[in-house]
C-alpha cells in the first residue's frame, strides 16, 4: 500500500480523506498539527504528503519547505483559495500539486495518481545486446569480424550467403517465408518469381555439407528452417 500522510487540523475532513483512501489502496498516517508534521515525517516515511495549508502550530508554506528541505517526496495542498497569484506561490513553495476546497475525493485521488506516477523512478529496461558469436555444434558466426568457422576453419561465403546465414541462424527453430528473408536481407517483398533465395540456399547446402537438407530444412509451402541442433 502507498504511505500517505494528511496534515490537516479539520477532523471531519480528515476522517472522509483517509476513509476514502484507504478503500483505494492508501495506508494513511494523519497529523492535525503543523509543528509536528516534520517530525511525523521521518517517522512514517511517507510516499506521499497531503498538506492543509491553514494549520495550527505552523502553517503549510512553512511546512511544505521544511519537507522540501529533507525530501523530494511528492506534496499536494489542499486549499481554499482560488488565486492564481496564490496557486503559483504554493507551487514555489515547493508543492507538486494542489486541490481547491471542498475537496471532491476522486479528484484528490487521482492527483495522487497522477504525482506518484511521474514521481516513480523509470523502469530499468534491459538493453536487447546482439551477441557477438552465434554458435551452433560445429558452426560458429563471428558478428564482429562477419566471419564464419566451420568444424574450427573460416568459411569464403559471399556477402548474400552470409546475410542469409545470419538471417536464419538468428531465428533458429523458426520457419522464415521468401518474402520474410528478402526484406530482413534487402528489404524487398517477393515477387513470386525471385528464386535468388532459393540458389543461396543451395549453395550454403552445398559449403555445408547439407546434402540432405537436414541443417537448412525445407518447409514445404511455409520457407526454410535453420535446425540449431543439427550442426554437430
Amino acid at each position: 500500500m502507498t504511505k500517505l500522510m494528511l496534515v490537516e487540523d479539520d477532523e471531519r475532513l480528515s476522517s472522509l480523506i483517509a476513509e476514502y483512501l484507504a478503500a483505494n489502496e492508501f495506508d494513511v498516517h494523519v497529523v492535525a498539527r503543523g509543528d509536528e508534521a516534520l517530525a511525523r515525517f521521518h517517522a512514517f516515511a511517507p510516499d506521499v504528503v497531503v498538506l492543509d495549508l491553514m494549520l495550527p502550530g505552523l502553517p503549510g508554506n512553512e511546512v511544505c519547505r521544511q519537507l522540501r528541505a529533507v525530501s523530494q517526496v511528492p506534496v499536494l495542498v489542499l486549499t481554499a483559495r482560488d488565486d492564481s497569484y496564490d496557486q503559483v506561490a504554493l507551487l514555489e513553495f515547493g508543492a507538486d500539486d494542489f486541490v481547491n476546497k471542498p475537496v471532491q475525493p476522486r479528484v484528490l485521488l487521482a492527483r495522487l495518481r497522477a504525482l506518484l506516477r511521474r514521481a516513480a523512478p523509470p523502469v530499468a529496461q534491459t538493453a536487447l545486446v546482439r551477441p557477438e558469436i552465434l554458435s551452433f555444434g560445429a558452426l560458429e558466426i563471428i558478428l564482429t569480424d562477419r566471419v564464419v568457422h566451420w568444424h574450427g576453419k573460416p568459411m569464403a561465403l559471399s556477402n548474400t550467403e552470409y546475410k542469409l546465414l545470419l538471417v536464419l541462424a538468428e531465428s533458429a527453430g523458426t520457419v522464415l517465408s521468401r518474402d520474410s528473408l528478402l526484406k530482413k536481407m534487402r528489404n524487398i517483398e517477393f515477387d513470386g518469381l525471385d528464386r535468388s533465395i532459393d540458389n543461396s540456399i543451395s549453395k550454403l547446402r552445398k559449403k555445408f555439407d547439407d546434402h540432405d537438407g537436414e541443417r537448412i530444412k525445407t518447409v514445404w509451402g511455409e520457407g526454410y528452417l535453420f535446425s540449431p541442433s543439427a550442426w554437430e
